[in-house]
């Protein structure tokens, strides 16, 4: 059984950066029965970064959004009268408490954690732990999701590594980063907010027209560039199969690897949440 030791070591073992940076994709399930659940994961994270490092995760919010296919599948059918009334009753995204969602139970352990940081962007906020976390999510620019006025592109600029803990590369948020650079099509993103009034109402931003269904190749494709350089390391924490890589790195790859595949933008998913689309 996984304990807060334990789980350090193999950390550790798998070259997590002492006094690094870490963005963490978790499935705790994966992980195993570990005694105290997802606390006992964060600090076996927090103890091999040590006490000058920081843990990065996504805190996304798909359930304030007009226009995620969340949105579409529950107002479908609906009458103009249902439709309005569904959307008073639609909880605006507040920084400090609306929950993650679809996130994982380590995302929503790390947002609620005692000095947790966390970015204002209503869709694709990001929470942090540690030395740097207020640095990384300040000024989230609204209108620009996950490229460089975002945390991805403070990470980026810190030389952080994305530990994959349990999961693939399908929900390696990192790799939207790249489709920043040069950004592709952009679409309109409408979601619900607090207003500078204190009341809540909407907001409209047009940014990139983000999609991750070829994340889980573009993964595959970057662990056979990794070669005998090692850059993507693998090994189990816990009884999780898992990854680290550089993120610097997996971003100027994914560049490349995309203006070599992606001829014609695909359609679906969005952010990669694994899970939903803003």
């Amino acid at each position: 059984m996984p304990t807060e030791a334990s789980l350090a070591v193999d950390l550790r073992s798998l070259g997590c950066p002492e006094a690094g940076t870490l963005l963490v994709h978790a499935s705790l399930a994966a992980v195993g029965a570990v005694p105290g659940g997802a606390p006992t994961v964060v600090r076996a994270l927090r103890a091999a970064l040590g006490p000058d490092g920081t843990l990065v995760v996504p805190s996304f919010t798909a359930g304030n959004s007009l226009t995620s296919p969340a949105y579409v599948t529950r107002t479908r059918g609906m009458t103009d009268r249902q439709l309005r009334a569904y959307h008073d009753t639609m909880e605006p995204f507040r920084t400090l408490s609306t929950p993650t969602q679809g996130m994982g139970r380590l995302a929503e352990e790390v947002r609620c954690t005692p000095g947790a940081r966390r970015s204002g962007h209503p869709q694709t906020s990001f929470a942090a732990l540690g030395s740097r976390a207020q640095w990384i999510t300040a000024q989230h620019a609204r209108d620009c999701l996950l490229g460089e006025r975002s945390p991805l592109g403070r990470l980026y600029e810190l030389g952080a590594h994305i530990l994959l803990l349990g999961v693939g590369f399908d929900v390696c948020t990192a790799f939207h980063l790249a489709e920043y650079r040069p950004p592709g099509s952009t679409r309109r993103y409408d979601c619900k907010v607090m207003l500078d009034d204190g009341t809540p109402g909407w907001a409209s931003f047009i940014d990139v027209d983000l999609h991750d269904e070829d994340f889980g190749r573009l993964g595959g494709w970057l662990e056979t560039r990794s070669g005998d350089d090692g850059r993507v390391a693998r090994g189990r924490i816990g009884d999780a199969e898992s990854r680290l890589l550089p993120l610097r790195w997996a971003v100027d790859a994914a560049v490349e690897w995309m203006n070599l595949n992606r001829l014609s933008r695909p359609r679906g998913r969005g952010p990669a949440t694994g899970r939903a689309r803003p």
